[in-house]
C-alpha cells in the first residue's frame, strides 16, 4: 500500500544524499500511481504549488494517490474536465486520497485552496482523447488558466 510516509522517503532515496530534491516522476506499481502535492516545484523553488507529474497518463481501473508531501494541499476533480459517468472526487486538505478510474477519458484536477495560483494537473485514462474539446473549453481564474492551457497544449501536442 502507498502511504504517505513510505511515498516521501522512496522518492528522497532516490533523489540521493546530499542533492537537492529531483523529484522524480511516482514509479508506479502494478495499476497503483502517485501524485506528490508540493509547495515548490522540484528544481525550481521560483514555481509555487505543483502536482508532480502535472499530467499523468495510466490505464483504466487504474488507481492514483494524492500524495499532501507539503502541507495545505489537496485533490479535487475540476467540474467540467472529467469524462460523462466518471465518479467527481474532492480530498480532504493534508490527507492521503486514492481515486479509482474506472472512465477512459482526460481528468482535470486541482488543489482547492491553490487552484487559483494554478495548481492543476491532468490524467489520461485509457489514451482516450474524447472529452478533449469540452475539458479545453472550461473557463479558468488566475493562473489556472495559464497552467492548464500549457498542460492541453502539452496533451494536444503528444495526440
Amino acid at each position: 500500500m502507498l502511504t504517505r510516509r513510505n511515498f516521501v522517503f522512496s522518492v528522497a532515496a532516490m533523489a540521493g544524499a546530499g542533492s537537492a530534491l529531483a523529484c522524480p516522476a511516482p514509479e508506479a506499481t502494478g495499476n497503483a500511481h502517485g501524485i506528490l502535492m508540493l509547495n515548490a516545484a522540484c528544481g525550481d523553488p521560483d514555481t509555487p504549488n505543483v502536482f508532480e507529474p502535472a499530467i499523468l497518463r495510466i490505464n483504466t481501473g487504474d488507481n492514483v494517490t494524492f500524495v499532501p508531501t507539503d502541507a495545505g494541499h489537496n485533490s479535487a476533480s475540476k467540474r467540467g474536465m472529467i469524462p460523462d459517468g466518471a465518479e467527481p472526487w474532492n480530498g480532504a486538505i493534508d490527507e492521503n486520497l486514492t481515486v479509482n478510474f474506472t472512465v477512459p477519458g482526460i481528468y482535470g484536477h486541482i488543489c482547492v485552496p491553490h487552484y487559483e495560483w494554478g495548481m492543476v494537473g491532468l490524467i489520461v485514462v485509457g489514451n482516450d482523447f474524447s472529452n478533449f474539446k469540452s475539458a479545453r473549453k472550461i473557463r479558468h481564474p488566475g493562473s489556472a488558466r495559464k497552467v492548464f492551457r500549457a498542460l492541453l497544449k502539452e496533451l494536444e501536442a503528444e495526440a
